[in-house]
Formats: C-alpha cells, sequence, structure tokens
C-alpha cells in the first residue's frame, strides 16, 4: 500500500504571525497541499502551554477544529487532520461538538488523531486529573462513538451525567479515529479501539513525552510488530493505519536516495502515513518545498 502524506498547517509560527498564522496563510498553504497531491493537512492542540515548556521547545498552537475549519473552507477534497488532539482536556461533549460540527461542514473530511497527552501543567491550568488521562481519553472515545452514531445518548462519566443527548445532523461518516503514544496502553487503545495507531518519534525525549523510545526505524519496526502481533491476538481482522511522524528523517538536508531509502523501509514496515512539515522562512518557501517533495515522493 503505498504511503499518504500530511502537510503541517505552521501556524504554530507566531514569530511572524501574518505570514503563517492567518486566515490567508491557512488558506494558502492548504490549497497548495491539496493541489499537490498531499492526502491531508494538519494541526496540533495545546489550548494552554506554560512558559517554561514554551521556552525549552514547546510551540503554541491555534485551536485545531477553528484552524481546519479555514483548511476546509478553502479547499475541497483534502483530509483533516489532528495530530494530535487531547481529548482529555475537553468535556466529551464539548469535544465530541466541535468534531462533530467540522465532520458535518467538511463533508466528512475528518480523520481525529488524538492521545491521552503528556503536559502536566497543561492538564492543570485546564483543572484535569493528569493521573486520570487515560480513563478521560476512553470516555471521551465513548461519547464520541454513540455522537457520531445518531443515537440517544445515555452516560455516567467521571466528572458529567449525560441523559438523552442528541445531536443532528448526524454526519454522513464517522471520523477514522487514530490513537497516537509510543507506550503499550496506547498501542492496545489504537488497536482495540481505533482505525489507526500515530506512534511518534521521540528524538530523545521520550522521559519529557512521557512515552516509550521510539528514535530509530529498528525500535519502530519492533513497535510495529508488537501491535501488529497484538492485533492478531485479540483477532482483529481490520487493516490499521500507522501515522509516523518522521520528523527530520525526511529533511531535505538528506539526499533523494536516502530520503527514498526511509520512505521504502517504512512502507514495508507497515507505515501507511507521514506527516511532513517543510521549513521555510515565510509560507512561499515552506509551499516551494512542500511541492518539491510531492513532486519527488507523491503519485499524483
Amino acid at each position: 500500500m503505498p504511503i499518504s502524506y500530511s502537510l503541517e498547517l505552521p501556524t504554530q509560527r507566531i514569530e511572524a504571525p501574518a505570514e503563517f498564522v492567518s486566515a490567508a496563510a491557512i488558506a494558502e498553504v492548504a490549497s497548495a497541499a491539496e493541489a499537490a497531491g498531499y492526502a491531508a493537512v494538519h494541526v496540533t492542540d495545546h489550548p494552554a502551554p506554560d512558559a517554561k515548556w514554551l521556552d525549552h521547545g514547546g510551540h503554541h498552537a491555534l485551536d485545531p477544529f477553528v484552524a481546519l475549519s479555514f483548511a476546509a473552507a478553502a479547499t475541497t477534497d483534502i483530509k483533516l487532520l489532528t495530530n494530535v488532539y487531547i481529548a482529555a482536556y475537553r468535556n466529551p461533549f464539548l469535544g465530541a461538538k466541535s468534531i462533530h460540527s467540522l465532520q458535518v461542514l467538511s463533508g466528512a473530511r475528518l480523520i481525529i488523531g488524538t492521545a491521552a497527552g503528556y503536559l502536566k501543567p497543561e492538564f492543570r491550568a485546564l483543572g484535569i486529573d493528569f493521573d486520570n488521562r487515560g480513563a478521560l481519553l476512553d470516555e471521551a472515545l465513548d461519547v464520541l462513538d454513540k455522537v457520531l452514531s445518531g443515537e440517544d445518548i445515555a452516560y455516567e462519566g467521571t466528572s458529567f451525567a449525560a441523559r438523552g443527548v442528541r445531536l443532528r445532523p448526524v454526519p454522513a461518516a464517522a471520523p477514522p479515529i487514530w490513537v497516537g503514544g509510543n507506550s503499550k496502553p496506547a498501542v492496545r487503545r489504537a488497536v482495540t479501539r481505533g482505525q489507526g495507531w500515530a506512534p511518534f518519534n521521540t528524538f530523545g525525549y521520550a522521559t519529557a513525552s512521557r512515552t516509550a523510545e521510539i528514535s530509530t526505524l529498528d525500535e519502530l519496526e519492533s513497535a510495529i510488530s508488537w501491535a501488529k502481533n497484538y492485533a492478531t491476538e485479540i483477532g482483529r481482522t481490520e487493516p490499521l493505519d500507522i501515522c509516523f511522524s518522521a520528523g527530520n528523517l525526511l529533511d531535505d538536508s538528506r539526499s533523494t536516495d536516502e530520503r527514498h531509502a526511509t520512505v521504502d523501509r517504512l512502507a514495508a514496515a507497515g507505515v501507511t502515513w507521514l506527516p511532513i512539515a517543510p521549513a521555510g522562512n515565510d509560507r512561499a518557501e515552506i509551499i516551494d518545498r512542500a511541492q518539491a517533495f510531492a513532486k519527488e515522493f507523491i503519485a499524483n
């Protein structure tokens, strides 16, 4: 199966907001991605990042559903990926309402990449129990499943109780759910509850991100093998999308042959999606690099 590619909307580039964090920027990058053959555009989720994290390599983020709404309005067919959305940050019904609304208005183009999260100060700022984040993610997925099915919802959660909640209109299709994270619980959740798994390259920062190390292709292949064996063990027969944030493994500082070899190895391991984030001093340079990558790696 050929790999599909998602292009990052560089809305974390707050040093030049007019250039990167504007309606025009989102529309232009998303439209260019669609024209170049990218399968999706993506954003991340940090509603309350703390200063210490930001000062040591963290980044800002727009609300993912607002940003992707602007991308949806500027495009026709390209998918809209949250990479990743931290469901525990929001009441499950508020989160489901955002997903439901964008899925309806975009013509069912959402892919929900989600994860338990790792920034303890962000959880604290939002009044969320960090140590309960896995269970909160499961609650959010439960509610989302029911919301998107169109059924009336009765659900007793850890901090909420719903009786007869009903959302309309029902989207034409439910978005695929990809569960992110490298830990065994994340993999199990992806295999048992989702349509995909989103491991990421930890670049030696596994401790800070509170997940298992995946910094080499050998480690990724081992993790994918474990995930596939677990899927077989529980009797899963549906294919599992694997979206790997490869980071600098595909930088254009590397030779074309090296990057092709990396992509071939990722595909052989079972990776089906790759998020791409070209560098650039302005959005024109980012678009140029995205187009060059697409000409080399994406079959239009």
